[in-house]
């Protein structure tokens, strides 16, 4: 949630950047809802104090009549403090619901635009594959290794669910563990997170539990829901919670299972292991300093681009139009690998995204730390390390060869086991 009082002194910006990012949200309102929140303020407050000379007054000497008037009084001042109280009560409530359906502001340097074509892209790195043969999509390899099953995982859970068989359990594990090696190292706190969340977390990320357009599985009847990504719990991990200033920037890295509904999500783009409702994901998260978090996010898509790297997948780097940051986000990058199999002739896909959501999400949450007597809430970033299943798209299109086989990418051998994937 942006700060109220920004919201009032810059509504103008306010309204340009809901306009840039094709969101509806009424600022106006949201205005005018804090006026009255801090007119009810003054006004309750302005009871109180009477009351409490009300109250003095009534310690001193007096005659039977005067002390009846003050005894009146006080309960006329009592009945109004409750009024005022219920009211001011009833604006909050309204308010922070219109707050937060105001997103963040965007960074000056976002793209505008609403669809992924009004994307930046900013570097490549690394050659896409030339192949001798007519390369196969992952769907096609993986059913041929035997690595994934589709139609078995339909029968039981439904569509865009799949096992993993064989070479490719080895895989999820070996990709989880390369990731996590390269974060330890960089000074990220391993973490397996809870794969459920309550709906307050959810809400104070940026995530909406509820409605048709949400992407969310709730859990009826307990307030919870399955989260679509760690950040959700990684986030909340500090939740009501004034951090030592000292400790900043807190590193976590955090390994979950992801449930997404993926409503409307189709198309030639969307099969296979592409968009699926449920997957293995490894996310970074940082805590830090408002003036930290530019330098931050850096850091976080470097770290993005050596795990990639690493796995010689060509890439590039977006810079993400404000029509595609969501809600949170001041500003986010994609890394989006080179797929042989998308499409005609091979295609980009979104494989990895790392946004710096500033002190959006710290202010819903209550996440802040204390310095020189002021409180100032932290700026939160994330970032995906690896998404396993896209990950395994990416792997087994750049590195097929013409036998059928799937070469493995040297730095994940010892992780592996194995070099190679051959015909069952």
């Amino acid at each position: 949630m942006l700060d109220l009082r920004y919201i009032k002194e810059h509504a103008d910006e306010v309204k340009r950047n809901i306009q840039n990012r094709f969101m509806t949200a009424d600022t106006d309102l949201v205005v005018k809802l804090y006026d009255e929140r801090n007119s009810l303020i003054r006004e309750t407050d302005d009871l109180r104090r009477k009351r409490n000379e009300n109250a003095k007054k009534m310690k001193g000497n007096m005659s039977r009549e005067e002390r009846q008037a003050l005894i009146d009084e006080g309960k006329q001042l009592k009945e109004g403090i409750a009024e005022a109280e219920t009211r001011l009560s009833d604006t909050e409530t309204r308010l922070f619901q219109e707050a937060k359906s105001i997103p963040n502001m965007a960074h000056p340097s976002a793209p505008v635009g609403r669809e992924d074509k009004d994307n930046t892209e900013l570097k490549r790195e690394g050659t896409p594959p030339q192949f001798s043969f007519k390369p196969k999509d992952h769907v096609e390899l993986a059913e041929s290794l035997d690595l994934v099953d589709f139609d078995r995982a339909t029968s039981v859970s439904g569509t865009k669910f799949y096992y993993l068989k064989n070479e490719a359990v080895f895989l999820e594990f070996a990709l989880s563990r390369y990731a996590m090696d390269i974060l330890q190292k960089k000074g990220f706190t391993p973490f397996i997170t809870p794969d459920i969340a309550k709906e307050e977390i959810l809400e104070g990320i940026g995530f909406n539990p509820r409605g048709p357009e949400s992407n969310i599985y709730t859990i009826e009847d307990t307030g919870t829901c399955l989260v679509g990504t760690a950040e959700i719990t990684l986030g909340g991990y500090y939740a009501d919670t004034v951090l030592d200033p000292e400790e900043l920037p807190i590193r976590i890295a955090g390994y979950s299972h992801c449930f997404r509904k993926e409503a409307g999500a189709a198309g030639q783009y969307s099969k296979g292991l592409y968009r699926v409702h449920q997957f293995s994901k490894v996310e970074m998260f940082v805590f830090c300093r408002p003036e930290d978090s530019d330098k931050l996010h850096d850091e976080i898509l470097a770290i993005e681009e050596e795990i990639f790297q690493g796995l010689e997948i060509p890439y590039r780097v977006v810079d993400t139009c404000t029509g595609d940051l969501g809600s949170p986000a001041y500003r986010k990058f994609d890394l989006e690998a080179w797929m042989p199999g998308r499409g005609e002739g091979g295609d980009w896909g979104e494989i990895t995204s790392t946004s710096n959501c500033t002190d959006y999400q710290a202010r819903r949450l209550g996440i802040r730390f204390k310095e020189d007597k002021n409180t100032v809430y932290v700026h939160m970033l994330n970032g995906t390390a690896v998404a396993v299943s896209r990950t395994i798209i990416a792997l087994l299109e750049n590195f097929q060869n013409q036998d059928g086989s799937v070469s493995i990418p040297q730095n994940l051998v010892p992780y592996t086991g194995f070099d190679r994937i051959g015909p069952k």
